[in-house]
């Protein structure tokens, strides 16, 4: 499946910004189930320096500062990603007991370098409440996929989704006690819990293609980016999972970039001298099959 991505991002500030820093993560990744075929970044105003390189985890960085007065700041992505298969479909082999003894004594450098995501991060850190909430869900006895899906039914089950209630700088503590949120929360929340029971798991962002109600065009800017997580098995590798939807991933999610949690991969941050108050965003993502 191939598909025309086009992301535009645009400030609107309430005084003039003098100069500005920034990095943006836009540009779809390529990994054994995508190819990267195009992207280009435009910006308006026009850059004074701009270049791209690869981060720790392997996204592409889009790194570029504006030296002169500038009242709005539009950043336009345009990509064409070819998605070449559905998701894995995981063996039922391992509980989570023996899953967990495996990555703990399997010495290849997949394994090795998994044990990473078991690790606290920025926004995500490891509590008895989480393992407590995913306890039935993810109990060392059960297979191991059998659970990490029942989990992510449970979250789909128990939580609103809910864009009214969270932000981006919003505790996951409030998450789990109101039971609300959006991906980005719903994503976190299941890391938390599968780290906190010894499981890897790391946070991917990117993109889901929405189709229209039947009979009805589709109308431009309504897509939006998206987020899910991918947890690690032995016999598996990094098998990608979405709770806001209680599915595994399919020929309709396409990759961005991937960390540890979404601080790792913020779509554009920065710095600017100026700017007044908080700027008026406006975001239109439009994600189009073409073949």
């Amino acid at each position: 499946m191939r598909y025309k991505i086009r992301h535009i991002t645009s400030y609107k500030y309430t005084e003039t910004v003098h100069n500005c820093y920034n990095i943006a993560i836009l540009a779809p990744n390529s990994s054994e189930r995508q190819t990267c075929l195009f992207n280009d970044i435009y910006l308006n105003p026009y850059p004074s320096t701009a270049e791209t390189h690869l981060d720790y985890f392997g996204n592409s960085l889009y790194q570029f500062d504006i030296q002169k007065p500038h009242e709005q700041l539009t950043i336009t992505s345009e990509s064409e990603v070819e998605v070449h298969e559905p998701a894995i479909q995981p063996s039922p082999n391992l509980t989570i007991k023996q899953m967990k003894e495996c990555l703990l004594n399997k010495n290849e450098s997949t394994s090795i370098l998994a044990r990473e995501f078991l690790l606290d991060s920025v926004m995500i850190k490891k509590h008895s409440r989480y393992k407590e909430f995913s306890a039935e869900a993810l109990h060392e006895d059960r297979p191991f996929h059998e659970a990490i899906f029942a989990l992510n039914r449970k979250i789909f089950n128990e939580f609103q989704y809910d864009p009214e209630f969270t932000s981006i700088a919003t505790p996951l503590n409030d998450v789990l006690e109101h039971k609300r949120g959006v991906c980005q929360d719903f994503a976190h929340l299941q890391i938390c819990c599968l780290r906190s029971h010894g499981i890897p798991a790391k946070y991917i962002s990117g993109y889901i293609e929405t189709l229209p109600p039947a009979g009805q065009r589709k109308l431009r800017g309504v897509d939006a980016t998206h987020a899910w997580v991918s947890y690690f098995c032995p016999d598996s590798g990094w098998v990608d999972i979405d709770p806001t939807n209680d599915t595994l991933i399919n020929h309709q999610y396409i990759v961005t970039a991937s960390g540890r949690d979404f601080a790792d991969v913020t779509p554009l941050k920065g710095v600017i001298f100026g700017g007044g108050a908080m700027p008026e965003l406006k975001v239109s993502v439009d994600v189009a099959r073409t073949k």
